[in-house]
């Protein structure tokens, strides 16, 4: 069946917001055998209508996201309406529970809001446990005289739209479709190494085998790899991919390498603590991202000066003297120091130069030292990021974290 993704909003195609909804979107319907053939995006305003009744000629699923609120420029749910010549009607249900969920915030009650409870005839309402705006199924032709695709109006706040996506849309959507799925993808997640180097490893072996499809997705310090096709295909390519690529591999599924480490590491009765400078506390951020995390990180020292290093985490003032902050000496100080203060398993530190400025000939701009100690050893990497700021400290937190599942 042709899926297609519809996002409305003018603040989409003004930057001001970045579009999730197709990754999320995307990987969901992909269990039930779908996958977004096209994606587009529109302004608010006549637009909506015009891409709409476009696409019915050729879509028989279409999710529309965004345009569900109170405001004059929320018209994705009469716009769609009015293509399907449905009449809108009160929702006396809809209209309690948003009056109960406003007085229960203590939020203002104006006229616009009771918008959100009109719902096209015949529509089925999605419920938002997260948000005002409801959701909203209309199957397909669901007005006999006009010939419609199964539409999903979803909200367009990613927090509002996901639960709902997952709680109401998929199993609708396995309702529609029939039959298992005609492919199967599997998924893996490399960290610190080379889009080009997993290319050379793997590409041409998977290529060979009839029937499969071979992508790559990479990012800072990790690249996905994405293989579809029929599961005896995919079996062959499995086992590909695990002889060349091993260990690197650190998870097959959608997680996060700090939702991996947060695992290992609470199964292990293991705990951490972070010493930041170069970083600024994102190593610490990325890991209280994660629910659990409160088991096994104990702290995180964000020590940017030098007169921090050494008055929280002990560093001798000595080794900043003479080999600089920027150094394998300071590398290891902190996350000994750090490991000591918080008496924990393990303890990751970073110290580098971010830039744009502050690189010398001996210490360009990019250069950074990460370490990882655990009470007997302690191991510094000495790494070369240059990059712009946010980059390089995506790049160094990925180095100390696969530092640390390696370890």
């Amino acid at each position: 069946m042709r899926a297609v993704l519809l996002n409305t909003g003018t603040e989409l195609l003004a930057g001001d917001v970045h579009d999730t909804h197709l990754a999320f979107i995307a990987r969901d319907i992909f269990s039930v055998g779908l996958r977004i053939e096209e994606r587009r995006t529109v302004a608010d305003g006549a637009a909506i209508g015009e891409t709409l009744k476009e696409l019915f000629s050729r879509a028989e699923i279409i999710f529309v996201t965004g345009g569900l609120g109170p405001t004059s420029d929320d018209i994705t749910r009469d716009v769609t309406a009015e293509l399907l010549g449905l009449k809108l009607h009160e929702n006396t249900e809809l209209l309690a529970s948003l009056k109960e969920r406003l007085k229960a915030r203590r939020i203002k009650w104006v006229s616009s809001i009771a918008r959100q409870a009109q719902v096209p005839e015949g529509a089925q309402v999605l419920p938002n446990e997260n948000g005002s705006a409801s959701g909203l199924y209309l199957k397909e032709n669901i007005n006999s005289q006009i010939r419609s695709p199964h539409i999903f109006l979803l909200p367009g706040p990613p927090r509002e739209l996901q639960p709902m996506f997952r709680d109401s849309v998929m199993s609708i959507l396995r309702s529609i479709v029939k039959g298992p799925p005609r492919f199967e993808r599997r998924f893996y997640k490399i960290a610190y190494m080379g889009e080009s180097l997993i290319e050379e490893a793997i590409g041409k072996k998977i290529l060979a085998i009839p029937g499969i499809e071979l992508g790559y997705c990479a990012r800072p310090g990790e690249v996905d790899v994405r293989i579809i096709g029929k599961p005896s295909a995919l079996d062959q390519a499995d086992e590909i991919v695990r002889a060349e690529l091993g260990d690197s591999i650190f998870t097959t599924s959608d997680e996060t390498l700090e939702e991996v480490l947060v695992k290992m590491l609470t199964k292990k009765k293991q705990t951490l603590a972070i010493a930041e400078s170069c970083t600024g506390g994102l190593l610490a951020n990325r890991i209280t991202n994660i629910p659990g995390a409160s088991v096994v990180l104990l702290a995180g020292y964000v020590v940017y000066a030098n007169e921090a290093k050494i008055d929280i985490l002990g560093v001798d003032p000595k080794l900043i003297e003479e080999h600089g902050a920027v150094s394998e000496e300071v590398a290891r100080s902190m996350a000994e120091g750090a490991r000591k203060r918080a008496r924990s398993t393990y303890a990751l530190a970073t110290t580098g130069v971010a830039g744009p400025s502050g690189g010398s000939e001996e210490k360009p701009v990019g250069t950074v030292y990460v370490a990882l100690a655990d009470g007997n050893d302690t191991k510094i990497k000495k790494l070369f990021f240059p990059s712009d700021r946010e980059t390089f400290k995506q790049l160094t937190a990925q180095a100390a974290f696969e530092m640390l599942r390696r370890n």
